[in-house]
């Protein structure tokens, strides 16, 4: 049995002592407590703030080299740590093993991207169309952001809002999602560690009263959020109402299609990662697979004897394939799905089983469902579950239209051969990321990152994006 962990707060550089009324379980045996959690709330985000307030005069007229350092040794001590620290996320979201310590070395390589954006960071000189006037422009940080994040990247979803923030030059309150706590902690603690001045990053762990409480804080200037499209718009509305900036990041229900001259085996090792791996709590997760009549059999045959050689089992069993749901509330909603699906005239090909494993924890049997029309739910709803459903088409022109026929538009991809239908769908996807004979899953840290219609709203995030949020431009004229 491992021991149990003690969380807390931390604001303004140290752990703040609090009740523990919370218990946060192992996904793949719920016998086991991960966690003891505070269940923070107004009080601690308003101390969280006045500390990031405080420290931020400090933090954005530091060297750039200062913010870098900090967030290069923390990179460093990150990577290091990559086993135990993804042994916990294992341990407390449920991904596999190889999983969690790989978006552990992600989180990783990310404080060390933004550690070189923080010595980047530039403007422009350019010429006045006044004679003896000289225009310059240049970037500053905008102070405290308040940043609430998802469980299904508990490490490098964080990472990826807190590192361009504080290279930046900006202070931050960060939320940690509710079943993943410890995980976020962890973060807080290395890049304490690594030398971030006292006040500059606060964590606040708590429930979703902690997160309105971050949206309504009148000293909060940015508000960067990852999760539902329904909390999103809430927290857009709120940020609106006094002005503060606002970035969305809120899901997808993204297609891939399959067209006939598609590789086989390429185009079912695509899908088999885009949809499944992950448990499918990806918001980039293929979960519409859209084929062409004259390969749909073929695939769907393939695919479904893939899919049926998942080894679905604890996190840390190094021959597990898929690990738990992240609690009992999402295997249900994705069994739920399952028979909405079934019950508007869609036949499951392969999985769909109640799964009883030797240890209890909240298994999902990996699930392809076929017969499927683009109207039905199962293909206009965001599941995040291992479930993924198929609809046949006749041409590429059917196939696009379907694909753009959803009010999300994070991620598309097409499985071809065709230099022709590969060109033709970056242009025309209506999706913020586009993939050619690659998972819909999967994107580089260094690139921007985001969606169109309901799935994203704001600036993009990850990259060298970053720096249109969490800076705002200056211009200074001048004569001589």
């Amino acid at each position: 049995m491992t021991d149990i962990l003690p969380l807390s707060h931390w604001i303004d550089g140290r752990k703040v002592e609090a009740q523990r009324p919370a218990e946060g379980l192992n996904p793949s045996d719920t016998r086991e407590v991960v966690a003891r959690t505070p269940d923070g709330g107004v009080a601690e985000v308003g101390a969280a703030v006045d500390a990031a307030r405080r420290a931020f005069p400090a933090w954005a007229e530091a060297s750039p080299e200062v913010r870098s350092d900090v967030l290069d040794r923390a990179g460093t001590l990150l990577m290091e740590r990559r086993e135990s620290v993804g042994r916990l996320l294992s341990r407390e979201e449920g991904k596999t093993l190889a999983e969690g310590i790989g978006e552990t070395a992600r989180a990783a390589r990310i404080l060390k991207y933004f550690a070189g954006e923080a010595l980047r960071l530039h403007g422009q000189n350019l010429a006045s169309v006044r004679p003896g006037v000289e225009v310059q422009t240049w970037r500053q940080p905008v102070g405290v952001f308040g940043l609430i994040t998802p469980w299904n990247f508990p490490i490098a979803i964080p990472a990826w809002k807190a590192a361009p923030a504080l290279a930046f030059g900006n202070t931050v309150v960060m939320k940690a999602a509710g079943p993943t706590p410890a995980t976020a902690e962890a973060l807080v603690a290395i890049l304490h560690e690594a030398g971030l001045p006292d006040g500059v990053l606060n964590l606040v762990i708590g429930r979703g009263g902690v997160g309105q409480a971050i949206v309504d804080h009148p000293e909060v200037d940015g508000i960067s959020f990852t999760g539902s499209q329904g909390v999103g718009a809430g927290v857009a509305v709120g940020a609106a109402k006094r002005q503060a900036r606002v970035q969305l990041e809120m899901g997808g229900k993204n297609p891939l299609i399959v067209l006939d001259d598609a590789d086989l085996d390429r185009a079912v090792a695509v899908a088999l990662d885009g949809c499944f791996y992950a448990t499918g709590q990806r918001c980039t997760a293929s979960s519409r697979l859209i084929v062409q009549d004259g390969i749909h059999d073929r695939f769907v045959a393939a695919l479904s004897e893939k899919v049926a050689a998942l080894k679905v089992g604890h996190a840390l069993d190094p021959a597990t394939n898929i690990g738990p749901a992240v609690s009992e509330a999402q295997m249900e909603t994705s069994y739920r799905y399952i028979d909405i699906a079934t019950g508007e005239g869609g036949r499951v090909a392969q999985g769909g089983r109640r799964l009883t494993l030797e240890t209890p924890g909240w298994y999902v049997d990996p699930t392809l469902i076929v017969e499927t029309t683009a109207d039905m739910r199962i293909n206009t709803e965001e599941v995040f579950g291992p479930v993924a459903s198929v609809i046949r088409v006749s041409d590429y022109e059917q196939a696009l239209e379907i694909a753009n026929g959803v009010e999300f538009g994070l991620s598309a991809g097409i499985v071809t051969t065709s230099l022709k239908h590969a060109r033709d769908f970056q242009r025309r996807a209506k999706a913020g990321m586009v993939m050619v004979n690659l998972p819909t899953a999967g994107v580089d840290y260094h690139v921007p990152f985001g969606g169109t219609k309901k799935s994203s709203y704001g600036p993009r995030e990850q990259g060298f994006a970053a720096a249109d949020f969490f800076t705002q431009t200056k211009t200074g004229y001048s004569w001589s």
